[in-house]
């Protein structure tokens, strides 16, 4: 999340508090990849994170065996090392495409869609083609883990003690809400009809995927963290009685 976020947004606060629009080719680069590869790490860390969540409710007993120290590991390195690989292949396949619609972007920051508009080649089909690998990636991802919270919520629900079944779903909504609002905003972004595009509301929905879950996730995970919250209501409680 933080890495995402530092991505994005500081040379956004800079163009913005210096009064230019400029970005280096070999920035916008570099910008790219390192984008893609945080929000791919993350897509897949999240369906990892599922997994956990599905084996520690429905396979308690075999959790040790299923879920091990080396097991973490090799999700954890096979997660990051697919984000890599993706935002790699999109990363030089993008940026070796001949680009002769001008060097407007028109976006707060370089992503694929916007350098794509710039392509008068036909080898922009090549990188289209791998968005729709990375769909069809994404799409597998987001099957499993409606499938996964399913056979979740089916476990769950058989659970006789009210106590039990709270304590299941506190540990499954703040995942389930990240999930959401990650994807949700990916949709909104890039699956929203051709008629209602336009500059303004590109730059706003961009702004909306790649800035907003990034900054809400830490606080939706803190929500269960009740060291946080007996803190917050220190400081809620000390300001209302200045008030």
């Amino acid at each position: 999340d933080l890495g995402s976020i530092c991505t994005t947004v500081p040379k956004a606060m800079h163009n913005s508090l210096w009064d230019t629009t400029t970005i280096s080719y070999t920035g916008c680069a570099a910008q790219l990849f390192f984008f893609l590869f945080f929000i791919g790490a993350e897509f897949y860390l999240l369906t990892v994170m599922c997994y956990d969540r599905y084996v520690s409710i429905c396979k308690p007993l075999h959790y040790g065996t299923l879920l091990g120290s080396r097991a973490c590991a090799h999700m954890a390195a096979a997660a990051w090392a697919s984000a890599f690989l993706y935002s790699l292949l999109h990363t030089a396949n993008t940026f070796s495409l001949p680009l002769c619609h001008g060097n407007a972007l028109g976006q707060f920051f370089c992503e694929i869609p916007a350098i794509l508009k710039l392509s008068c080649s036909k080898s922009y089909l090549r990188e289209l083609g791998f968005l729709v690998f990375s769909i069809c990636l994404g799409l597998g991802c987001f099957v499993f883990i409606v499938f996964s919270y399913v056979q979740i919520f089916r476990a769950v629900l058989r659970i006789p003690s009210e106590q039990g079944r709270h304590k299941a779903f506190s540990t499954c909504l703040p995942h389930l809400a990240v999930v959401s609002l990650f994807l949700s905003t990916i949709m909104i972004a890039y699956l929203k009809p051709p008629s209602m595009s336009s500059p303004s509301l590109d730059l706003a929905l961009s702004v909306l995927y790649s800035v907003v879950p990034p900054a809400l996730n830490p606080l939706i995970y803190s929500l269960r963290n009740q060291e946080l919250k007996a803190a917050v209501r220190r400081l809620m409680k000390g300001w209302y009685q200045q008030q």
